[in-house]
């Protein structure tokens, strides 16, 4: 495939065009999509957005997302073959699953209680969870007042907790089918425990059946591999 259309293709050279391009940086929302990529196993390539350079503000990354944030990717691929440019990791991940036809149910009733789930994580999680680690662990955690940090603490906490309901009984949060849910929403568990030093504050002990899954999901090679996507540094 010719990438001339695309400037981004510029800055971040396809040394595979057949592939689908990755751009993106090993944070929680990115790795969803290397997850997922490596999950299903289509074949991809990835290139760092590397922030300390500020690469996600480049004319050629915003040419691509306009709101200047990763993952986004290309499938030279996409409906009709034409290439798809897409940004936003939970319309990426609702993507590689209609494609690849996995981690989401054909169910249409199924489909839509996944489809939920990922709002929950999107609209909740992330950007919670985002918050609480801003003022426990950066620029944040030099303010005297603490009730801005606790306000999100106790935000989180309640997430948690719905989350940790959730998951009782259920190996996963769509039962025991393992779905773009678990992919967009555990990768935030993970960083607000370790990443943002996080845990005590919210009690997470509190939430077994959150724990217990998130070890599952860690524990999963594709997960080990997309973890570390793109490598920094190179």
């Amino acid at each position: 495939m010719d990438f001339s259309e695309f400037p981004i293709a510029r800055k971040w050279p396809a040394q595979h065009p057949e592939r689908i391009q990755l751009y993106s940086l090993p944070t929680p929302n990115g790795v969803k999509v290397s997850i997922m990529l490596e999950e299903t196993g289509l074949a991809y390539e990835p290139h760092l957005v590397d922030f300390g350079s500020n690469d996600q503000m480049s004319p050629e990354f915003h040419s691509l997302n306009p709101n200047n944030k990763i993952p986004a990717i290309i499938d030279p691929a996409g409906p009709g073959g034409k290439p798809l440019p897409l940004f936003e990791s939970g319309a990426i991940l609702l993507y590689l699953a209609d494609k690849t036809g996995r981690f989401i149910s054909s169910d249409v009733a199924q489909r839509y209680q996944t489809i939920q789930w990922l709002m929950f994580q999107m609209g909740g999680i992330g950007p919670m969870f985002g918050q609480l680690g801003f003022f426990n662990k950066f620029g944040g955690k030099d303010y005297e007042d603490k009730r801005p940090r606790d306000r999100y603490v106790a935000e989180s906490s309640r997430l948690l907790g719905v989350l940790n309901e959730r998951l009782e009984g259920r190996a996963w949060i769509m039962s025991d089918e393992y779905s773009i849910a678990d992919i967009a929403t555990f990768p935030w568990v993970r960083n607000l425990i370790g990443f943002y030093e996080a845990g005590d504050l919210v009690g997470i002990s509190k939430y077994p059946n959150v724990t217990r899954a998130l070890e599952a999901f860690v524990a999963r090679p594709a997960v080990v591999r997309g973890l570390t996507i793109p490598k920094r540094g190179g």
